[in-house]
């Protein structure tokens, strides 16, 4: 069996946030960086059924895993 694949679109529509190239950009440009300890899903921004769905895409490991983790990355590197 074949694992879902995500895309980052696909995770903004999943969030109820805009997904195509420009509300994506923007989105990350304003709200990040993110302070290196914060935990993703403790954000301030995020409703919280987005934190809730973010943090079980992290903890158990699921097929949003990858993409969570590249919205993480993304959300943490300066300008």
């Amino acid at each position: 069996m074949e694992s879902p694949n995500h895309s980052l679109p696909s995770l903004f529509k999943q969030l109820g946030l805009s997904a195509d190239p420009v509300g994506i950009d923007a989105f990350i440009a304003s709200h990040s960086p993110l302070k290196p300890n914060l935990v993703l899903a403790d954000a301030f921004f995020w409703t919280p059924a987005q934190a809730a769905f973010l943090r079980e895409g992290i903890d158990e490991d699921a097929d949003w895993a990858e993409v969570v983790d590249q919205l993480n990355l993304m959300l943490r590197k300066m300008g």
